[in-house]
């Protein structure tokens, strides 16, 4: 006796990310799983007429600050994502089967895989609070422990937030490289940039992948050398990918990037040495939201809230477009914990407006090659099973859209809300469940799974 499918979706335009190309397909979805891509129309349960929209496998975000944030789950279910890679920039939890164990128990709208974060985390661990100063043996060792702990117990890799610790010591990241490769996980690596031109920054980096084998990941690599000599910095990284080494970059849509007030990106030195001005300052949280920074609230900000995001707003325009047309590149929304009406645009708009303008405006891509970056290139990357493409047998994480009306609203906090949710977006399956339906979130859905890696 044949069991009746849990959902069918009709008539959609399924994209095939591995060959690059859209048929008109129907999609069958038991359980978690799809166990029917077929031309033959579907009956189920529930039955989605896709007429007109475009069927792809779930977005996966590759570099996101989430780490199990509610609101930030829906946001990113609201743009089409099913998979977020958290615990980037050197900022994690440690412990990370206490973690793992309370979204298992929570719940949460999408999939989670996690980072160990060295350069807030396990530094801190480790007793060091100056981030300029680089670590002993025996706080280098300290770190190896807590770090080889945190990929036994599932951890997706080793994270780097160099330009908030900038006296790390080539010995401490080539030891955590180490371990990280030795389980054959990946390295992501917001690189220290002493200038916005400084090249060196992507090299040592190199230097140590050669020396250890490890599997890199350029963090929001167009905030790292938009405001430089971004054409270099991505020949180094295609001399070093020809010559062997395994490296993958990410990228936002956005070039005006935020962080805490409280980092050593923001101190005056910083500042300084960058040719940076205030009045590119802008406050993206707190009482203050989008208030132009002088001198004296910056004072203000970084001493009585310290905790607070800044957005630098650099004025430039086709960056982002450039990066993200590399073969090796994937887009990413950096996006973390904020309250509602506050934050980046990128919390709510990076993926609608990565297709929006890469295919529909720019035809810098097509479609199948956007969305294979955004699915089968993170899931390959990261090792995920049954994750980037729409087979039998693979995971029912799926995003339905129309590609005409797909558009990001979110906008800076001087202008309105950061958060505003896109359009375009009608349905996102996370293991079979509808966390968005007909375009709105379902908020008592919290179907997400921790990803575990165990190997």
């Amino acid at each position: 006796m044949r069991v009746e499918l849990d959902l069918a979706i009709n008539d959609g335009s399924v994209i095939d990310t591995e060959k690059r190309r859209r048929r008109p397909l129907n999609v069958g979805i038991r359980g978690d799983k799809i166990v029917a891509v077929t031309a033959q129309k579907l009956k189920a349960k529930r039955v989605i007429d896709a007429c007109g929209l475009i069927v792809s496998p779930g977005f996966i975000d590759v570099h996101a600050h989430l780490d199990g944030d509610a609101y930030g789950g829906e946001l990113a279910a609201c743009q089409g994502i099913t998979t977020s890679i958290g615990g980037n920039c050197g900022l994690s939890p440690i412990e990370m089967e206490d973690f793992f164990q309370a979204q298992e128990r929570d719940g949460y709208p999408i999939h989670q895989a996690e980072y160990v974060g060295h350069s807030f985390s396990l530094r801190r661990e480790a007793g060091l609070k100056n981030p300029y100063v680089p670590a002993s043996p025996e706080q280098i060792a300290r770190m190896e422990c807590l770090a080889q702990k945190a990929l036994e117990e599932g951890a997706c890799g080793i994270s780097f937030g160099l330009d908030y610790s900038p006296g790390a010591s080539l010995e401490e990241i080539r030891a955590l490289a180490a371990l990280c490769a030795a389980k054959d996980r990946v390295m992501p690596v917001h690189t220290r940039l002493f200038t916005r031109y400084d090249l060196d920054s992507l090299t040592e980096i190199l230097s140590i992948a050669r020396d250890t084998g490890v599997r890199l990941l350029f963090s929001h690599f167009v905030y790292q050398y938009g405001e430089g000599d971004l054409d270099s910095a991505l020949e180094i990284v295609d001399k070093a990918r020809d010559a062997g080494l395994d490296i993958h970059i990410d990228s936002g849509m956005y070039t005006d990037w935020a962080t805490y007030i409280h980092t050593a990106t923001y101190d005056l030195q910083t500042i300084h040495d960058n040719g940076m001005h205030f009045h590119d300052m802008m406050v993206a949280t707190g009482p203050y939201i989008g208030q132009r920074l002088d001198f004296e609230l910056y004072a203000k900000i970084r001493n009585e809230y310290p905790d607070e995001s800044i957005i630098y707003c650099n004025h430039l325009k086709d960056e982002a477009h450039r990066t993200l047309r590399c073969p090796y590149a994937m887009p990413s929304t950096d996006m973390g914990a904020y309250s509602p009406g506050e934050g980046h645009p990128q919390i709510a708009g990076t993926f609608p407006k990565f297709i929006k303008d890469m295919v529909r405006i720019r035809g810098e891509l097509s479609l199948e090659e956007a969305l294979s970056k955004a699915t089968l290139l993170p899931a390959r990357l990261f090792a995920i099973p049954g994750k980037g493409k729409i087979e039998e047998g693979f995971d029912a994480d799926l995003t339905v859209f129309d590609f005409d009306r797909l558009s990001d609203l979110a906008v800076y906090p001087d202008q309105g809300r950061p958060d505003a949710k896109p359009v375009g977006i009608e349905y996102v399956m996370v293991a079979g469940n509808l966390v968005v339906d007909q375009g709105i979130y379902q908020n008592s859905q919290r179907p997400g799974r921790v990803i575990r890696y165990m190997r």
